[in-house]
């Protein structure tokens, strides 16, 4: 009687859970279509590597393994409670039935070990939640009391799994004590029961066991820890499929008539970017590492997708019906309240949900994305809902109407004639493109100088610097001159994407009118754009970072260096964000710092490599005010005072700024210098 029994909650339950993952798909499918099979041997390495490696939740030292264990112990002890829910329905099921002896003892090795390792990361999960409280898992409102009960869920299922097994050793299950590491000490300890008693334990433990399985099956869909289910298919699923993609704007069709263009709501959305907010655990790594956050704005990455998926679960009822496969209508308008259905369609995510402000303090750094330990995009989000807010409705702030309006008419960012792009070359004898090819010359590389490198004055030094370089180790290079504008990155970061495909197309029909091949650049925004957005447009090439290019150059021995050691510097290098997570490149900016003076000493900032501190340009912030909390340029240049180094090197124009005022602010007279005026400086004597 008690398999009929069980059978028919079994029955209940996992129709339960049919009808509750139905609903959430069906809420998914409210988004706008995402292809997300591409490049599917890189996706399935993200699975192994992110999903069920976790090398990501691996970067925090303390929560991390913990989590990371009970999460292996999810995987390993689903094995067992199919047994358990198998040989609940049918009588005597055993996987001892059909393993052989030592197999099965391994099996009950794996449980037993298993359990107790997830029930000491639980017990310390547990401390940290109630006790510790780390301000990374409060606000946002974060659902403490949701962790909580999960993880006394999973306490239960583990100490009723232990005491089942201990219970029917009691009754003589028969099994090797070696086989039992956990529950054989424990019936031990219980040996005192009646053999009437221990049947009485083994029936409750068991069904109490079980139906925690059920519970926890079935609370999931209503709980934050959904993510339980849908993070490894996130991962799968997710935008971070390799350099040469990360952090590529999605493209967006102009010519298509659309009343709204980005994101104003849910509806506008991918249902990859609803999905996101299935999968979002909460656990404020995002938050903890956003530099708009860490100086005092308003701005949580977590708070953005716990938004959206918020908004979603209120929308969405209003807006699915139809029955699930078992003929059950879904949740229809009603959402538990007095509000109407037409109220629920009056709100949307922004402005509701999401503020101009917080979207707005986004230095577009993909800290955010790059610690996401179930890999959500939260840029994709605020960049979507920029784009509403610029495209849609004519709302941003009003300090970067001006670069809006001189990238329209001077194509560059500042109020800078076209005229007088070049002006920096003149005396170096460098070619343009129009001039080789008037020689019926081609060069090597295409040096596309950029906007800050052709007319910010502390910028041109680096553009020389770097010219220096090419010249001394005979690289035939050449400049578009006045025919360069403004590859159009800063208006699209800025939302402004009508203006940035302007710019683009613009430049992609130069570049191909002068079939350049191989593009080199100072500009770690020039650099990801041209390389990794153009393409969107049509425009192919080899696009190489002048960091890299130097390393390659000192590596081949081309660049004529003094024969003396230099100074002894000590040194800190600046990760650029669209140079570093953007784009991996890490090692080469070092390695041609070293390369160029053996006896400097490089130090590193605690925040370095893809975990480095935005300097507060990136996403257009570079033309706005920073009017709450502390400037995250000075953060940073705290940062790197704190290393103790005599010189500061960064790659990247808009870096060498930030940080330079910075410095300025601070009152430090620790100069800021590009790698390529170090590497100009070590030239040997005629160069």
């Amino acid at each position: 009687m008690s398999h009929v029994a069980f059978a028919f909650v079994l029955t209940l339950a996992l129709a339960f859970f049919s009808y509750n993952a139905q609903r959430l798909v069906r809420y998914l499918r409210i988004g706008n279509g995402d292809v997300r099979l591409n490049d599917v041997p890189r996706r399935v390495w993200n699975l192994l590597v992110i999903g069920i490696a976790q090398t990501k939740i691996l970067r925090d030292p303390v929560a991390g393994p913990l989590h990371a264990m009970v999460f292996w112990g999810f995987l390993v002890l689903q094995v067992g409670a199919l047994e358990i829910l198998v040989g609940g329905v049918i009588p005597g099921f055993s996987y001892a039935a059909i393993l052989p002896a030592p197999l099965h003892w391994l099996f009950l090795i794996s449980q037993e070990l298993t359990a107790a390792a997830v029930l000491a990361a639980v017990a310390f999960l547990l401390h940290r939640r109630i006790v510790v409280r780390p301000k990374r898992l409060q606000g946002d409102g974060v659902h403490s009391g949701d962790a909580i009960f999960i993880l006394g869920l999973i306490a239960g299922l583990m100490v009723t799994l232990l005491v089942t097994a201990a219970a029917e050793r009691i009754l003589g299950s028969g099994y090797p004590l070696m086989a039992q590491p956990v529950s054989a000490p424990l019936a031990a300890a219980l040996g005192w029961l009646s053999p009437g008693a221990a049947h009485v334990v083994r029936e409750v433990s068991w069904w109490l066991h079980a139906l925690l399985i059920l519970t926890f099956l079935n609370y999931l869909p209503y709980s934050k820890h959904l993510h339980v289910i849908v993070s490894l298919p996130n991962t799968f699923l997710s935008s971070t499929s390799g350099p040469g993609t990360v952090g590529a704007m999605k493209p967006m069709d102009l010519e298509t008539e659309a009343e709204v263009f980005g994101a104003a709501d849910v509806t506008h959305l991918s249902w990859k970017n609803l999905l996101d907010g299935y999968t979002c655990t909460e656990c404020g790594r995002c938050t903890s590492v956003c530099p708009a956050n860490l100086t005092g704005k308003l701005l949580s990455p977590r708070k953005i997708v716990v938004n959206t998926r918020q908004r979603l679960m209120e929308v969405a009822p209003a807006l699915v019906g139809g029955d699930d496969v078992f003929g059950m209508p879904f949740i229809g308008a009603s959402t538990g309240t007095a509000e109407s259905t037409a109220a629920i369609l009056e709100h949307r995510l922004l402005d509701n949900f999401i503020t101009e402000e917080e979207l707005w303090a986004c230095t577009s750094c993909r800290a955010c994305v790059y610690e996401c330990p179930v890999s959500i995009d939260q840029l994709e989000i605020i960049n979507e809902l920029r784009r509403n807010l610029v495209l849609t409705e004519s709302r941003f702030p009003e300090e970067i109407l001006p670069a809006f309006e001189a990238m329209e008419r001077n194509g560059s960012p500042w109020a800078f004639q076209p005229a007088e792009r070049a002006k920096w070359a003149e005396g170096l004898d460098i070619p343009t493109m129009a001039e080789m090819q008037e020689r019926g010359e081609r060069p090597d590389i295409l040096f596309w100088v950029g906007c800050m490198g052709s007319f910010d004055d502390r910028a041109k030094k680096t553009t020389v610097a770097f010219s220096r370089i090419l010249k001394a180790a005979g690289v035939r290079f050449a400049i578009l001159g006045q025919e360069e504008s403004c590859n159009g990155d800063p208006a699209r970061r800025m939302g402004n994407e009508y203006l940035y495909q302007t710019l683009a197309t613009q430049a992609i029909e130069t570049l191909d009118r002068y079939e350049v091949a191989t593009i080199v650049t100072s500009c770690p925004h020039c650099f990801h754009q041209i390389g990794n957005e153009f393409p969107q447009l049509g425009g192919n090439y080899e696009v190489i970072h002048h960091s890299t290019y130097i390393e390659r150059l000192l590596a081949d021995a081309r660049v004529p260096l003094r024969t003396d050691e230099g100074e002894k510097l000590v040194m800190a290098y600046h990760d650029s964000c669209y140079l570093g997570r953007y784009n991996e490149v890490y090692d080469a900016p070092r390695q041609a710092l070293k390369r160029a003076l053996p006896v400097m000493t490089l130090v590193e900032a605690p925040r370095s490599r893809d975990n480095g501190l935005c300097c507060g340009a990136g996403g257009g912030r570079m033309w706005m005010e920073e009017r709450v909390g502390e400037r995250i340029n000075v953060e940073r240049k705290k940062e790197m005072l704190a290393t103790g180094a005599d010189v500061v090197a960064v790659a990247c124009p808009f870096c060498m700024t930030m940080l330079a005022d910075a410095g300025a602010k601070l009152g430090s007279t620790v100069p800021v210098y590009d790698i390529a005026e170090v590497v100009a400086d070590r030239l040997a004597d005629g160069h």
